[in-house]
């Protein structure tokens, strides 16, 4: 058998790959010999923490994932869920933070076309597309450059593709200023039995590549991924992928072909680690080996190297395995696209990884070491490290005027309106957006199954940053708020976990911390996790962001006459608040944004509370007594009840009074859980306060909706259009 010369595999060489030497002696254990520079490539990358999750899978293995409505959880391309009629909802989140940071806009859209592809690699048609960005301060030039080619990129590819963007969030805070978080979440629709699974059967069965041709860019993806942000590391354009909307269209409809035709037997994108990791998980999953010959391979780049090929992550491109009988269906299907099918190889019953090129042997790996055999990191004890944060009684309120407080919150680039980035999206592509960009949380029709899907995304740096547990308890409560108040009941969820260096102490006790918080919350909702991603070493030698978990959560609504707007409808309507009074203002956004400064003490929340509170709202809903609804969270009530009243375009506000002995800072800015604002008509407000009393909760009447006025206590006295003009400023 030939085999390429080796090359001296230093030590060097051993740490550019990102491996540790005791990594590497465990390759040379399971090879019994020096592996070549190829084979070396394929163990960095899949032992990579993209592809590995080596330092969270234990704690990730603990969350719930099983349910009734789960038809697939973690460990295929995406999560589905059963959403009845024969219809499965399909969804995922996954981040492109290093690449955005590095090529705002490609790395942005390659995003984008990575979660589309998971979602029909499961067979699933994509109907929506949901961002949650984090960025620094916009007033930084290189911040600004970032933002709007992040944006250009989702807009352009989610455009071009045809699938909407409904949805998500756009946050600022300094902690994100060397390393902005961009994840996106995909929804998909499917019937039941058309849904893909990435397992191969079968020996002798064909590998079919299809798609765009491999090049050099992304080449070490999946390695960029799992590394800190530095000066040389930001220089690593090569690492960044190019996109191609017009041929992911091309190769979406394909797909979905290839399976209605029935000759697919397994499928899966080549996204990180490109054609190593589509390929090893394939037959790894169907306990299966494979040989593959790269010559086979098509090429846009000249000379190519075995090492570049396999670890290419150049973007549209396809792997699924089919029976050899079923190759001319699957090429007049492709043809039928304007596609070529490529077989670079097929599967073996040796469970082994076998690689060819230019006549000779460059790979020869057992797969399960490199697919489950990644050797567990030197333990990290996590160790607790609070945040140095100040208490919110130590500012001075008296003298603030309430008024600009108000107008420049509304006008800060957290808060402000982001139509300036919907209006990029097309957010009314397919026609089935029900409740579009916005609201706390976006809804779409099911065509066919006389339902509705709600969907957000959320997350909350400042909360998990004074208390990963309870913060990202309250990060998955606040989801599961807005899916409630939009009148859905949540299901499932899929997160996407955003922290620094795995390897230092505090951030090891940051992930095992939100974990365990994302667990309880989960099993407290019954919302089991189906899946998700894992995104570390989000920092730089200056900075690390701080613990950012995303939870992305879809819910369904049965009923057109449940779904339920965030705004005020009418005048002369009450204004009732649910849930308990809260205590402190710990956590504010707008107190972190007066100061500069963390503000404390954590937020916490108790579930048991939220799940009633929460039960209440739907129904309330579902009795037809709520003309508007909106959870309590970033900003407060002073935000929400302005953000209620600018929902709207009948110039309806509100007059609201203080409670009695309550603090009027605790009162407008508290963050604290399990609250919603309510707005009803007279005729059922004793109804809705018989209902919540009936259900043990918290209910009170703050005042109500009035005319073209933002009115509290008279601390704040505005009319809408001030209000407006603030909150339409663009960054």
């Amino acid at each position: 058998m030939n085999r390429p010369a080796l090359i001296n595999i230093t030590p060097e060489i051993v740490a550019a790959h990102g491996l540790t030497a005791r990594e590497y002696e465990t390759i040379l254990e399971v090879l019994g010999r020096t592996p070549t520079i190829t084979e070396l490539g394929v163990f960095s990358v899949m032992w990579s923490e993209h592809c590995s999750y080596k330092h969270t899978r234990p704690l990730l293995s603990t969350l719930p994932t099983k349910g009734p409505r789960v038809l697939h959880g973690p460990g295929e391309n995406a999560g589905a869920i059963d959403i009845g009629n024969g219809w499965a909802c399909v969804f995922k989140i996954e981040s492109h933070n290093h690449p955005s940071a590095v090529e705002p806009y490609q790395g942005a859209a390659t995003g984008v076309g990575g979660i589309l592809r998971d979602i029909f690699a499961m067979g699933a048609f994509p109907v929506a597309v949901l961002d949650s960005l984090r960025f620094g301060p916009p007033s930084d030039p290189g911040t600004r450059k970032i933002i709007n080619g992040v944006i250009a990129g989702i807009s352009h590819y989610g455009n071009c593709v045809g699938v909407p963007t409904i949805g998500g969030e756009f946050s600022i805070d300094p902690c994100y200023t060397d390393n902005c978080l961009v994840n996106v979440m995909c929804i998909g629709l499917a019937k039941h039995d058309a849904l893909m699974t990435a397992g191969a059967k079968g020996v002798g069965n064909l590998l079919l590549y299809y798609g765009n041709a491999t090049g050099r860019d992304g080449v070490h993806g999946a390695t960029f991924a799992s590394t800190d942000l530095s000066d040389e590391t930001a220089e690593s354009r090569s690492c960044v992928q190019v996109g191609d909307p017009f041929m992911e269209k091309k190769i979406l409809e394909a797909t979905l072909d290839l399976i209605a035709s029935g000759v697919v037997i397994a499928l899966q994108d080549m996204g990180a680690a490109g054609l190593t990791c589509s390929s090893t998980e394939m037959a790894y999953k169907g306990g299966l080996g494979l040989e593959m010959d790269l010559d086979l391979v098509p090429q846009r780049a000249a000379k190519l190297s075995a090492y570049e090929i396999l670890l290419s992550e150049s973007q549209e491109r396809m792997l699924a395995v089919i029976a050899p009988e079923q190759l001319e269906s699957a090429r007049r299907v492709l043809a039928k696209w304007d596609l070529e099918a490529h077989i670079v190889g097929h599967t073996t019953d040796t469970g082994r990884f076998v690689i060819r090129h230019a006549g000779a042997q460059v790979v020869d790996i057992p797969l399960a070491p490199i697919c489950s055999g990644a050797p567990k990191p030197e333990p990290v004890e996590p160790v607790s490290t609070p945040p140095v944060w100040r208490d919110w009684r130590t500012l001075d309120a008296k003298d603030w005027s309430w008024n600009d407080v108000l107008l420049t919150t509304l006008a800060s680039p957290h808060f402000a309106s982001k139509s300036w980035i919907f209006r990029q999206y097309d957010h009314q592509v397919q026609t089935n957006t029900v409740v579009a960009p916005g609201a706390g949380a976006a809804v779409i029709r099911v065509r066919g199954a006389d339902s509705f899907i709600a969907a957000t995304s959320d997350g909350n740096g400042i909360w998990c940053a004074l208390d990963p547990y309870e913060g990202t308890k309250c990060v998955t409560a606040e989801a599961a708020r807005n899916l409630a108040a939009s009148g859905a009941r949540p299901l499932a969820v899929t997160n996407n976990l955003n922290f620094g260096n795995p390897r230092t102490s505090p951030v090891a006790w940051h992930i095992a911390e939100s974990i365990r918080g994302l667990g309880d919350a989960c099993r407290a909702f019954d919302t089991p996790v189906t899946g998700g991603n894992v995104s570390l070493y989000n920092e730089s030698s200056r900075m690390a962001v701080f613990p950012t978990p995303v939870v992305g959560m879809v819910g369904m609504i049965q009923n057109a006459k449940h779904i339920t707007r965030a705004s005020f409808s009418a005048v002369d309507e009450a204004i009732v608040v649910l849930g308990p009074l809260p205590a402190h203002a710990g956590g504010s956004r707008i107190l972190r944004d007066m100061s500069g400064d963390l503000i404390g003490p954590a937020i916490a929340c108790d579930l048991k509370t939220e799940k009633s509170v929460m039960d209440c709202v739907l129904e309330l809903i579902q009795g037809g007594w709520i003309t508007g609804a909106s959870d309590i969270s970033d900003g407060g009530l002073m935000i929400t009840l302005s953000e209620m009243a600018l929902a709207n375009e009948h110039h309806v506000g509100f007059r609201v009074r203080i409670p009695e002995g309550t603090s009027d800072v605790v009162f407008l800015l508290s963050e604290e859980p399990s609250r919603y604002v309510l707005s009803c008509s007279g005729d059922h407000l004793t109804d809705v306060l018989a209902h919540c009393s009936h259900a043990g909760v918290e209910a009170r009447v703050i005042g109500r909706t009035a005319p073209d006025v933002a009115d509290v206590a008279h601390k704040i006295s505005l009319p809408l259009d001030r209000l407006r003009r603030a909150w339409m400023t663009e960054p």
